[in-house]
């Protein structure tokens, strides 16, 4: 498949803008594995194949499990994912589909018992910067 325009030649300082963010992201202090799995589930959201199978990779060679991978689209009647995990994943699914959900008090909630107020702002990040610039 080729991309329909090639955003490094066309707008390289608004990929080093993007690539400065995700650095920043990544020495925030979250787990990248954690980041990785979000990464991973806003990307399924999306509908993004190359990013899917990118962050697929990425967690394959960080040694998470084929059973954590594969229910990850089911993580809500999965087991295999902490506490921590799924307020990220439910943080991220209601961030990325802000537009129909308006993040509930409750997911907030959550996710406040689990991040303090800088690392759901860094989570936050992490996912309007994929959804933003359409990479997944």
């Amino acid at each position: 498949m080729q991309p329909r325009i090639d955003a490094t030649s066309v707008s390289p300082g608004a990929l080093n803008a993007m690539l400065g963010l995700i650095n920043y992201v990544h020495q925030s202090g979250l787990d990248k594995k954690l980041l990785d799995l979000i990464n991973l589930r806003v990307s399924q959201i999306n509908g993004c194949a190359y990013c899917i199978d990118m962050h697929w990779k990425d967690l394959r060679a960080a040694g998470e499990t084929e059973q954590r991978l594969y229910g990850l689209d089911a993580w809500r009647e999965s087991p295999y994912y902490s506490g921590r995990e799924r307020a990220a994943l439910a943080w991220a699914e209601a961030v990325t589909r802000v537009a129909d959900t308006h993040v509930p008090d409750e997911v907030f909630d959550e996710a406040r018992h689990h991040f303090n107020e800088a690392e759901l702002v860094n989570l936050s990040r992490s996912e309007s910067l994929r959804l933003t610039v359409g990479t997944g």
